[in-house]
C-alpha cells in the first residue's frame, strides 16, 4: 500500500464487524477509538509507550477532540490512520487524518489536544516535549 505521505505516523486498521451500527456502517465513537490507538501505536514506535510514561509518573490525558465525519467505513474497509504533532505552550496538538486504503478518500479529520499530568500534577510537559523532539513543529 501507498503511503500517504507529510505525517510524522501512519499505520493501517482493518474494520471489525462489531464496530457497525444499524445502517452498515462504522459507529460514529469508534473513530475515536482509531485515533487513540493510532497515537498509542505512534507513541510506542517513537519509543517512549503510555506504560513506559505512566511508570515514570507521567500521563499524557485528553483535553479536547474535535473530529469532522467526511465518508463512512463499511464492513471490510481498511484504513490508513496518519497523525503529526505539534506543540502550543502546555497543549500537545495531534492532527490525525483516517482515509479509505483501497481509493484514500478521506474518512475523517481530527484534532486532538492532549496536556500533560507529572505525578498527578498538570505541567508544561517538558518530559514529554523532550521525548518527542524530532516530531514536534
Amino acid at each position: 500500500m501507498d503511503a500517504i505521505g507529510g505525517y510524522d505516523f501512519e499505520m493501517t486498521l482493518g474494520v471489525r464487524d462489531y464496530e457497525l451500527d444499524v445502517q452498515g456502517i462504522v459507529n460514529n465513537a469508534n473513530y475515536l477509538h482509531y485515533l487513540e490507538h493510532t497515537r498509542h501505536a505512534f507513541c510506542r514506535s517513537a519509543g517512549f509507550s503510555f506504560d513506559e510514561m505512566h511508570s515514570q509518573g507521567i500521563d499524557p490525558v485528553l483535553r479536547k477532540v474535535e473530529i469532522e465525519y467526511l465518508t463512512p467505513l463499511t464492513s471490510g474497509d481498511e484504513m490508513i490512520s496518519c497523525l503529526s504533532m505539534h506543540r502550543e505552550g502546555p497543549r500537545f496538538i495531534f492532527k490525525q487524518d483516517i482515509y479509505r486504503a483501497r481509493d484514500k478518500e478521506s474518512v475523517c479529520r481530527a484534532e486532538v489536544t492532549v496536556v500533560c499530568l507529572e505525578n498527578g500534577r498538570l505541567s508544561r510537559g517538558d518530559v514529554l516535549a523532550a521525548a518527542f523532539e524530532k516530531y514536534l513543529k
